[in-house]
């Protein structure tokens, strides 16, 4: 499984649930089904929610393309779409709010 690092230096896990099949042996549907019995959620959510938590702890560098490519999302728009549905708020707002004491 490829990584890259994530918050703070810690290795995250690649941002698609096929590669975390393969890792494992198993289906993709395998591991829809265990994260739903599991979990409670679809591995698509987590990895959804993930990737907006990192992008909202990383938001003060305001390289969205950069950080976009990082984290797995097609482009800059996507990455602001997808934190702006999770978030509330687009990133270069919440990076501002944030940085205000």
């Amino acid at each position: 499984m490829s990584y890259t690092r994530g918050v703070l230096g810690r290795r995250t896990a690649a941002t698609r649930f096929d590669l975390l099949a393969a890792e494992f042996g198993t289906t993709a549907r395998t591991v829809q089904r265990l994260f739903r019995e599991y979990v409670g959620v679809g591995p698509k959510w987590v990895i959804r929610r993930h990737r907006a938590h990192e992008a909202a702890v990383r938001a003060e560098d305001g390289d969205w393309s950069a950080l976009a490519a990082e984290l797995g999302y097609s482009d800059q728009a996507h990455l602001i779409r997808e934190f702006t549905t999770a978030v509330g708020t687009p990133p270069a707002r919440h990076a501002r709010q944030e940085a205000t004491p």
